[in-house]
């Protein structure tokens, strides 16, 4: 196995562009021996030593962006992420993120520096829906202490390729990345971080399924993840659902797989940092959702999908 392909697979929470840079700044030794290039192939019984290279500081820049706010106040802003807008910057999304577009509508942002300020969660590019932002260091820290304690109400829309056994549904399998490919997570080994995934059926089609979806636990694609592995992947999925997707799509449904995973986080609820009241906000449907639910009669109902209500998600989702 290649030296930067083994170091990142076997240190959890790495890329392998930053074992790339360890590797040229002489911060690896194999079997006590620097100067290695990246692309060295290893043997059996070696001994690999790693010491992660310096963060290098860099800054968010303001952009102008458009940006739908839901809600703002001294404390948190709220906004309805759009379908293919990257969270922050990062390898591969230097700008055109959405931290770039709050930045310049909240300069004073900027005191914090880097380029996650005042993120408390994430959606994945292709997710769209209701995302909030800290406006200062006090509502960040309480935040995202709501998000570890895990008393975050997250409600998710979700359109599937496959129909659930069941009209209501947990899967608690843990996730952990994929041992074979690294751009992927799997509930399928029983190993990894323990994760919840409540889901309820509100529409079948033809195959397809409109759901409801609650997380309790907040992994990196946890919905993608877990409802591919159960068997009903979501449509449009690339990543976890592409060859099912296609398989199963009536000439309607693949004019959608295009569009990136139809995935809607179409309701939050936080407790506000500072009158501690619990705040629910709701987060329209994009027009590739709406699109999507030309697959279900009567699924367009403004009063239960646009925007989503707190009682949307039941009771019995709960238990």
């Amino acid at each position: 196995m290649r030296l930067d392909r083994f170091l990142a697979e076997a240190i959890d929470g790495i890329s392998r562009s930053r074992v790339q840079r360890a590797i040229k700044l002489a911060l690896v030794t194999v079997d006590g021996v620097t100067g290695y290039k990246t692309g060295m192939k290893l043997r059996g019984g070696q001994e690999v030593e790693f010491t992660p290279p310096p963060v290098e500081p860099v800054n968010a820049l303001p952009q102008a962006l458009p940006l739908e706010i839901l809600h703002e106040d001294d404390d948190l802003v709220v906004v309805n992420k759009s379908v293919g807008m990257v969270v922050h910057p990062a390898a591969g999304h230097p700008d055109g993120t959405l931290v770039n577009a709050l930045l310049h509508r909240f300069p004073e942002m900027q005191a914090g520096g880097g380029v996650r300020p005042g993120i408390v969660h994430r959606l994945d590019r292709g997710t769209s829906g209701v995302l909030c932002v800290a406006r200062n260091d006090r509502a960040r820290e309480a935040l995202a202490g709501q998000f570890l304690e895990r008393t975050v109400f997250k409600g998710y829309l979700a359109v599937t390729v496959g129909v659930p056994h069941t009209v209501e549904g947990r899967v608690n399998s843990p996730i952990e990345r994929h041992p074979s490919d690294r751009k992927r997570f799997t509930s399928l080994t029983g190993e990894g971080r323990a994760s919840t995934t409540l889901f309820r059926t509100i529409r079948i089609n033809e195959g397809f399924a409109l759901l409801a979806v609650r997380i309790l636990t907040g992994r990196t694609h946890q919905i993608r993840v877990h409802l591919a592995d159960q068997g009903f992947p979501v449509l449009g999925d690339n990543l976890y659902g592409t060859r099912r997707s296609r398989a199963l799509a009536t000439p309607e449904a693949k004019s959608l797989l295009e569009g990136g995973p139809l995935l809607h986080a179409g309701l939050l609820g936080i407790r506000h940092p500072t009158t501690h009241e619990y705040m629910y906000f709701c987060a329209p449907v994009p027009l590739t959702f709406r699109n999507a639910l030309s697959l279900f009669p009567g699924a367009g109902d403004a009063a239960v999908l646009d925007p989503l209500q707190p009682d949307f998600f039941p009771e019995v989702i709960d238990g």
